[in-house]
C-alpha cells in the first residue's frame, strides 16, 4: 500500500513539475515577445500581450490602461533602444505568473538617450488567448 501511495505522489509531483517547467518557458517566451514588441513598436503584438484591464505603472508613478500604454509605445516620443532583463525570477500560481526582474532601459526622447535602471514586477495570467500581462509596476533604482 505504501508503495502505491509513493508511486502516486511521485507521479503527481513529476506531472506538476513538468507543467510548471512548461508554463515557465511560456511566460519567458511572453516576456521576450513583450520586449521585442516594445523595441519594434509593434501595436498588434502589444494588443495581444496586454489584457483588457491592464494596469501599467511607470517608475515615475504615472499609471496607464491598455490603450494608453500601447499608444505611448507606438506613437510616443520616447523610443526604446534596448531593454535588458536581469536577475529574472518567475513564480507560478496556477494560471498566474509573477515576473520580477531588474530592467535596464535605454530610451531616446528625440534629443538624448537616457538609461534607466528599474526594479519591475510583471503580472501575467493565462487565458484562452495565451499569457497576457494584467499589471506592471516599476521602481527606479539608483545605480550602484
Amino acid at each position: 500500500m505504501m508503495t502505491k501511495i509513493l508511486l502516486v505522489m511521485c507521479s503527481v509531483f513529476l506531472t506538476a513539475s513538468a507543467f510548471g517547467a512548461g508554463s515557465e518557458k511560456e511566460v519567458l517566451a511572453a516576456m521576450n515577445t513583450w520586449k521585442q514588441a516594445m523595441l519594434t513598436r509593434d501595436r498588434a503584438a502589444l494588443e495581444t500581450l496586454y489584457a483588457p484591464g491592464l494596469i501599467y505603472v511607470h517608475s515615475s508613478g504615472k499609471q496607464e490602461n491598455k490603450t494608453e500604454a500601447i499608444e505611448a509605445v507606438v506613437a510616443g516620443k520616447d523610443k526604446y533602444e534596448s531593454i535588458s532583463l536581469e536577475d529574472m525570477a518567475i513564480s507560478l500560481y496556477g494560471d498566474t505568473a509573477l515576473v520580477k526582474a531588474k530592467v535596464i532601459l535605454r530610451i531616446n526622447n528625440g534629443t538624448e538617450t537616457n538609461t534607466l535602471l528599474l526594479d519591475v514586477l510583471h503580472v501575467w495570467i493565462k487565458n484562452p488567448v495565451g499569457w497576457q500581462m494584467v499589471a506592471r509596476h516599476a521602481l527606479r533604482l539608483t545605480p550602484q
